[in-house]
């Protein structure tokens, strides 16, 4: 919704802004709470949070799940939550529009009506992306550690100390991170992140997705590195500047898993490429001298 009510200049979401950006303009005039309840949130420092609590069950949370707690807000706190937003927005708002009463519910009818109408149809691409930047997670932590790991998740995130993760320089209090763990959780978003909080110890944060915003120009290899290890190898090991999987690697790249595992096969042999197992998938990335063969092939 973020996206849809402003200016797109993201290259991997401009097709579909362009399908759905005059439809939804068009039901948020005709709703004026769901007009003020968009433009606020587009708008502010603070994200209600009431829409932002973690998924309660990591990976497998489904949208209903999220969509129940949204319903049951109480009327209540969903007004002292965007009280709050309105404090913490660059720019001026009021909560004329604020009327009536089940504001939790009619948040979660809004949700709900646009995940069927601008979202669903296009998820399986969406979902690729996320899957994909969690698999370049998993693999930098596997082989390099929590620092790498947590490194660009946002321009300030940093793991800090021995046990300790920054998420802001903004003062605030220090929070401890429950038996529940920490969720990280990657949006299709060029920019923007936010940390979910559910008391009192269930926290996530909210990042941008690597590679949204890549285009097929960006990554297609140069001449000079096809001509000196193959064109299928030279896509692979650009392809491989965000760690993945052979299965990935083959959606990506339009190659069979044969042709795929083939190539990997001889760019191992060349210590070109590595591979760590993440639960039951062999995760692959660049190595140094991989990075530095697609790194002069670049320049």
């Amino acid at each position: 919704m973020i996206v849809l009510t402003k200016p797109c200049s993201d290259p991997w979401l401009t097709p579909w802004y362009t399908r759905h950006h005059d439809a939804f303009s068009a039901v948020l005039d005709a709703d004026a709470f769901a007009k003020g309840l968009v433009e606020l949130i587009g708008s502010t420092k603070y994200l209600p949070g009431f829409v932002t609590l973690p998924p309660s069950g990591g990976m497998r949370t489904t949208l209903a799940d999220e969509l129940e707690a949204v319903a049951g807000a109480r009327d209540g706190d969903v007004r002292a939550d965007l009280e709050a937003a309105v404090a913490h927005s660059w720019k001026p708002h009021n909560l004329n529009w604020l009327t009536g009463h089940g504001w939790g519910a009619r948040t979660a009818d809004l949700f709900r009506y646009v995940w069927k109408a601008h979202v669903a149809a296009d998820w399986p691409r969406r979902r690729s992306l996320l899957e994909r930047d969690v698999t370049y997670r998993a693999g930098l932590l596997a082989a390099y550690g929590w620092p790498r790991a947590l490194q660009h998740m946002n321009r300030r995130s940093a793991w800090v100390g021995t046990d300790a993760i920054r998420f802001s320089d903004q003062p605030g209090p220090d929070h401890i991170v429950g038996e529940e763990g920490m969720l990280f959780v990657p949006v299709c978003m060029t920019s923007g992140t936010w940390l979910s909080e559910a008391p009192p110890a269930r926290y996530a944060l909210v990042y941008p997705a690597r590679g949204s915003a890549a285009t097929t120009e960006q990554l297609k290899p140069a001449h000079a590195l096809e001509r000196l290890i193959g064109t299928g190898r030279a896509a692979l090991l650009h392809e491989l500047e965000r760690p993945a999987t052979s299965s990935e690697l083959a959606a990506q790249l339009g190659q069979s898993l044969g042709t795929v595992g083939g190539h990997l096969a001889v760019l191992r042999n060349a210590d070109l490429v590595a591979g760590a197992r993440v639960g039951r998938r062999v995760v692959y990335r660049r190595t140094q001298t991989g990075d530095l063969l697609a790194g002069q092939s670049e320049t």
